[in-house]
């Protein structure tokens, strides 16, 4: 079994930016799925984790050592797919693939050669080895990156925002592909797209502005909010009414009619009717509690 633990860790930026505030997370074997909107502090935990960049507090262990004093320890067993994968050369996905087996330590040709046609073969890929990777798709592309990320056998896997841009067809090969490499190892996903979460991770945890505001299960957290979430459809012009009155936690049109979800705890009136709960509900009541309650109190500041 494979344990991350980060403790009261925190960084700021040169320019005085807080990209993250006190994060305290215990990650074993499964998907994780960290959720949060862009600019939340996603990658700058991810980065932190996969020790490109340096904590200003706290600390983090992987499996009880401390991979801020000896970086290589989490390095040697890491898989890591950043956000822009960057520019891939002029070479066929077989030949760089290998080339980046030779940079993760596996030396010897025959090992590098079996692992590279198994890795292409589970991605999906092996029948387009041939090919130059930088005339991919975006998912073909993806695929790659998870491909190079599954070398040497890592045991903690990190993919950051891994579906954005992919058509529901890839997007769809690509999260079985992961739930499939998520059975034995640390996998974390993290991403802005609630399906994502929804589809893949055991566990979960909210991420606002530097700050972890709930973690668990996603099937447990949505009870929490189960008998809470009222939906009516409205004319859009009330929308701002709405909100002023009732804690409106999304809208979407529906049949060219907007279409409110109201999180409170009991039926505001004869004309909501009661839905049930589901993780999208969970992520946006749990920024707009968080958002009231901060306006709140900046209110009783100014009283």
């Amino acid at each position: 079994m494979n344990t991350l633990i980060i403790k009261n860790l925190s960084k700021t930026y040169a320019n005085g930016v807080m990209a993250l505030d006190t994060i305290n997370l215990h990650i074993n074997n499964g998907m994780f799925g960290l959720l949060g909107a862009n600019g939340a502090g996603k990658s700058s935990l991810m980065r932190t984790i996969a020790t490109l960049q340096e904590p200003s507090t706290g600390s983090i262990s992987f499996n009880s050592a401390d991979i801020l004093k000896e970086p290589q320890e989490i390095r040697k067993q890491l898989g890591y797919l950043p956000q822009e994968f960057g520019v891939y050369p002029k070479i066929s996905a077989e030949k760089l693939l290998d080339h980046l087996a030779v940079l993760k330590g596996i030396i010897n040709s025959k090992e590098r050669k079996n692992q590279v046609t198994s890795l292409l073969q589970q991605v999906n890929l092996y029948e387009h080895r041939k090919k130059e990777v930088h005339t991919f798709s975006g998912g073909m592309r993806q695929r790659f990156g998870i491909a190079q990320a599954l070398l040497a056998n890592p045991q903690i896997i990190i993919v950051d925002e891994p579906t954005a841009g992919l058509d529901p067809e890839e997007r769809n090969r690509f999260l079985n592909l992961l739930g499939e490499i998520g059975e034995n190892v640390i996998v974390i996903l993290s991403t802005h797209i609630v399906e994502d979460i929804r589809d893949l991770c055991k566990n979960m945890a909210i991420l606002d502005k530097g700050q972890i505001v709930l973690t668990g299960k996603p099937s447990h957290l949505i009870t929490a909010i189960e008998n809470k979430i009222w939906s009516k459809r409205i004319e859009k012009s009330t929308l701002s009414n709405y909100k002023e009155k009732h804690l409106v936690i999304s809208n979407k049109l529906i049949e060219g009619e907007t279409q409110i979800r109201v999180f409170a705890d009991t039926q505001p009136d004869a004309s909501f009717n009661k839905e049930v709960a589901n993780l999208e509900d969970l992520y946006f009541s749990t920024l707009k509690q968080l958002d009231s309650s901060k306006n709140n109190a900046k209110t009783e500041s100014y009283v």
